[in-house]
């Protein structure tokens, strides 16, 4: 059973599955994020859909890259949640179950690829009171733990 944060699903609504890896990725206190500004502002843990025959190591190393500009090393998975949302830019209902990762950022390639965010690093006390969602702000906390 995978914990659920946010909304309860809506009755009679019909959710399409995704799955989606994310990665907490530490440097000292702070931790690498994105900001998402269309359709949002949305802060997030950086990462996203896998796509279809991709792994989701290699879907955490390409989404981390698109919205950060970042590369990472040593990715280890650290748990998974799942939340039912509507995601705007896809006109679609999900039933998003999230993997987190915890990997090392290890080289700043250049800004973000993927259109409409931010990377930026945010002490993980703040981050896990600012992220957009229950998960992300529950991974974040277990990592501000950790310190």
């Amino acid at each position: 059973m995978i914990r659920r944060f946010g909304e309860t699903p809506q009755a009679g609504r019909k959710y399409t599955r995704r799955v989606g890896v994310y990665g907490i990725l530490p440097r000292g206190r702070h931790l690498l994020l994105t900001c998402q500004t269309e359709p949002g502002p949305d802060l997030q843990l950086p990462g996203g859909g896998i796509d279809p025959g991709e792994s989701p190591i290699t879907a955490l190393h390409r989404e981390v890259y698109e919205e950060t500009g970042w590369l990472v090393a040593a990715p280890r998975r650290i748990g998974a949640f799942r939340r039912f949302t509507y995601m705007p830019e896809y006109d679609l209902w999900a039933e998003k179950i999230c993997l987190i990762y915890r990997a090392r950022p290890v080289r700043h390639i250049g800004p973000p690829t993927e259109p409409f965010h931010d990377a930026l690093w945010m002490d993980t006390a703040d981050a896990a009171q600012m992220l957009g969602n229950g998960g992300d702000r529950h991974f974040a906390t277990l990592h501000l733990q950790r310190l």
